[in-house]
């Protein structure tokens, strides 16, 4: 919940997580970190609500044995989908595999939405539903054989789940995007893996997660991000998002179909961001060790070009897919939530959502190939 508090340096915007630390009331003192406004975070201005001292949470009481945040002031007892005493436990305990299940895996949460907006194209949920015709062209693309990048299922929507991993924050309460989606109906659930916490359903792994999101949501496509908030240190190794090529390694062992989405930037300052991101090329290039389908966006000019040759040495260990934007950019302006990367909109870096859009219309051809 999102509060307004009192400081000695004034007024400030204030979040809190009633299942962590009670519910404030108007009145109410409140113990805060303010690490976020001190460092001028970009990820949510917020000072942290830490505790209510004159109104302590009760003691958790269950259902759930797992531990996440383990070791921390906010430490939060959950219950997993995989440990003994769940109602899946059974499910779980038996599934080795995804079932050929499109696993997208992207960098930025902030990728979310838009792979979205490229998967569903001009059907999502809630949209009526329209037969399939001979030739049926995708989102702005043209009709051709079964399986052709731009062609999307026509019968119905897939159901898509989200796997949260644990880079960024830890609960998914912070992300607003994903809360709503669930709502409209764009995921028929979250999933949060190692040591985020807050889902529809708790994992004890990415494994675990993407087994979950098969078997527990009964999802037919799963979108795999870290949690918004991502760290980097500017170097080849120090960012968090080194987990989206570990995520490629789970999808691929689990006998899914990986799609790797591209970070892609026009607008970013920094210069490692420009074109392919480096994040993207050590993810995907050096620690993904299993082989993608590599959405490439086909963009134009100088840019595309760009775009494409920074792309190349990934096809050493992937399967490079030029995807035609077309259309694309209409199907964003129809996202139920807001587009923000870095504090950037739609239209201030159209390239990055573009991409990330591009490996939802991959996967969308994917599932309607069977391939």
């Amino acid at each position: 919940m999102e509060l307004d508090v009192t400081t000695e340096d004034g007024q400030a915007r204030a979040l809190a997580y009633p299942a962590l630390v009670g519910r404030p009331e108007p009145g109410d003192a409140v113990l805060l970190n303010t690490t976020a406004l001190a460092m001028g975070l970009g990820t949510g201005g917020y000072a942290m609500v830490v505790a209510v001292p004159d109104r302590l949470p009760q003691d958790p009481r269950g259902p759930g044995h797992l531990v996440k945040a383990r070791y921390t002031p906010l430490q939060a007892t959950v219950l997993g989908a995989d440990e003994q005493d769940s109602p899946f436990h059974d499910v779980l305990r038996e599934a080795d595999s995804v079932d050929g299940m499109p696993v997208i895996v992207a960098d930025l949460h902030s990728a979310l939405p838009a792979i979205l907006c490229g998967l569903y194209g001009t059907t999502p949920p809630g949209a009526p539903d329209r037969p399939a015709e001979a030739g049926d062209g995708g989102e702005g693309g043209e009709g051709g054989e079964e399986g052709e990048v731009g062609r999307r299922p026509s019968h119905r929507p897939p159901r898509v789940a989200y796997v949260m991993l644990d880079g960024g924050a830890l609960p998914a309460w912070f992300s607003m995007s994903s809360a709503r989606l669930r709502q409209t109906g764009w995921l028929c659930g979250v999933v949060t893996a190692g040591q985020s916490f807050g889902g529809d359903v708790e994992a004890v792994t990415p494994h675990t997660g993407l087994l979950a999101a098969r078997h527990v949501l009964g999802a037919e496509v799963a979108i795999v991000t870290q949690g918004p908030g991502n760290l980097g240190g500017g170097t080849r190794w120090g960012f968090s998002g080194v987990s989206a090529g570990e995520a490629v390694n789970a999808a691929a062992v689990l006998g899914g179909r990986p799609v790797a989405a591209l970070r892609v930037s026009e607008g970013d300052l920094r210069e490692r961001h420009i074109g392919v991101s480096h994040h993207s090329l050590t993810a995907y290039g050096r620690v993904a060790l299993a082989p993608a389908k590599v959405a490439v966006p086909v963009l134009p000019g100088d840019f595309g070009r760009r775009v494409a040759e920074q792309s190349r040495p990934l096809g050493a260990r992937h399967e490079l897919v030029e995807v035609p934007v077309d259309g694309l950019a209409e199907a964003l302006r129809g996202s139920p939530v807001r587009l923000s990367t870095m504090g950037r909109g739609l239209d201030e870096d159209l390239a990055y959502f573009l991409a990330s859009a591009a490996a939802g219309r991959l996967a969308a051809s994917l599932l309607s190939s069977g391939s």
